[in-house]
């Protein structure tokens, strides 16, 4: 069974790091971090791979800033 993770431990991972990330530098640092076989999910999805929350998150304006070098909104992080 794969690992399950909530988004929410992905966008904290995110901001604490302070960097700045394209697709493909998140993606390696998500796997990096939850491993290859994790599966993630959020409120409202789940089951995803790293590069299918990148896109999750990404259409859902949760990224600032150009493709190659994007953050995490922390303005568009929900708190619950």
């Amino acid at each position: 069974m794969p690992n399950q993770i909530h988004g929410h431990e992905v966008m904290h991972m995110i901001l604490d790091s302070g960097l700045t990330y394209s697709r493909e530098s998140l993606a390696a640092a998500i796997i990096g971090r939850f491993g290859s076989d994790a599966r993630f999910h959020t409120c409202s999805a789940e089951n995803m791979t790293a590069a299918e929350l990148i896109e999750f998150l990404s259409a859902r304006g949760k990224f600032s800033g150009p493709p190659e070098a994007f953050t995490l909104d922390p303005d568009r992080v929900c708190q619950h």
